[in-house]
């Protein structure tokens, strides 16, 4: 056991972080070990003992006591390197790696060209001018909006979170006002012009500037979805492996050009999500300094990102570092559910419901 590498592996109560790890412990790959934690001592990780050799409570990522909380695991289990997939986690350990004061290592991007991408409102503004970006604008909860020049319908959400938070397609002046009153959680919204084709991710993987790798999937419905009025709840259930590469571009070019703003390289892990415009058009609505949740989807088609995220840092004398692209067999799909490991399936194997004469 003393020749493996151990990780840390944070927000562990979130389906990101435990698709992460089963994407690793799948994969067969016998190099690395887990140790989880998460703020929250309901989180169902803490006590999945098959994917961790030890769990625990910590404080929150806000607290003065985290730092020396996670210093003590580090020191304990001897802990090479963080994964850390919270994005207000990823802020916190950017900061500490700008100050040089990170306990051990972590693939994390640099801290202020994070902060821009996960505030919607930074990232449109940032890339305002680029013909991916749709029309958009700002407004504060409770605001007078008739100065909005954005034609009904419209889509709006928070400026910041994910899982879709505060999110709905809006006909009128009277469903944003009585939206806005039903979210007073929700301090400041964006509305974008709607745009009605696929709703697309794609996922890419940097390290000092260099692309290493990159998959694209199609999200086509969400867990729980009844529970949102959106339909969007952040997790999806079911979707498509695409072959796009078209994507990669748009994508690349919105990372490179944020970061290019700042000074600084890609580095870490993104989700770009591209919503396509009525003529077809891929659109970027936010990007991710994460993973998103369907990762272990993507790595039993054989895009294992989870396994080339370690590997490309902790064994990078052996990391192929020539750009790939990973393509998927026609006709993939992804089913998933709460308490389901996820399948992987051709669309054209889907049941069909019997259909009797009368």
């Amino acid at each position: 056991m003393s020749d493996r590498i151990t990780i840390l592996v944070t927000g562990v109560g979130g389906p990101t972080p435990r698709s992460f790890v089963r994407s690793i412990l799948d994969s067969g790959c016998e190099r690395y070990r887990f140790v989880g934690v998460d703020s929250n001592p309901l989180a169902i990780g803490l006590y999945d003992r098959d994917s961790y050799i030890a769990t625990q409570v910590v404080p929150e990522c806000s607290s003065e006591a985290y730092w020396p909380a996670i210093g003590r695991l580090v020191d304990r289990y001897e802990i090479a390197f963080a994964v850390v997939m919270p994005e207000v986690e990823v802020l916190t350990w950017a900061r500490a790696r700008e100050a040089q004061a990170l306990p051990c290592e972590a693939f994390v991007p640099d801290y202020q060209t994070s902060r821009v991408l996960l505030d919607k409102k930074a990232m449109h503004h940032a890339l305002h001018d680029k013909p991916y970006i749709p029309a958009h604008a700002h407004f504060a909860n409770g605001a007078n909006i008739d100065d909005v020049s954005l034609p009904y319908p419209f889509w709006v959400r928070a400026t910041v979170g994910s899982s879709g938070l505060g999110s709905l397609k809006v006909a009128s002046q009277g469903e944003l006002d009585e939206w806005m009153r039903i979210n007073p959680a929700v301090g400041e919204f964006i509305a974008s012009e709607f745009l009605p084709g696929r709703n697309l991710a794609c996922k890419l993987l940097y390290r000092d500037g260099q692309l290493l790798r990159s998959a694209c999937a199609e999200r086509l419905a969400y867990i729980m979805a009844k529970v949102s009025p959106s339909g969007i709840t952040g997790n999806t259930s079911f979707g498509r492996l695409l072959n796009e590469p078209q994507l990669v571009e748009i994508a690349d070019d919105a990372i490179r050009e944020v970061f290019r703003q700042h000074g600084a390289k890609p580095h870490g892990v993104f989700t770009a999500d591209l919503k396509e415009a009525a003529n077809g058009q891929p659109m970027i609505t936010e990007i991710n300094v994460r993973f998103v949740a369907f990762m272990s989807v993507l790595a039993q088609a054989g895009a294992n990102l989870p396994l080339d995220y370690l590997e490309a840092n902790l064994d990078p004398g052996a990391f192929a570092t020539a750009y790939k692209h990973y393509t998927f067999e026609d006709d993939l799909i992804f089913l998933r559910d709460v308490d389901a490991r996820p399948i992987v399936m051709k669309e054209s194997e889907l049941l069909k419901r019997e259909v009797h004469d009368a």
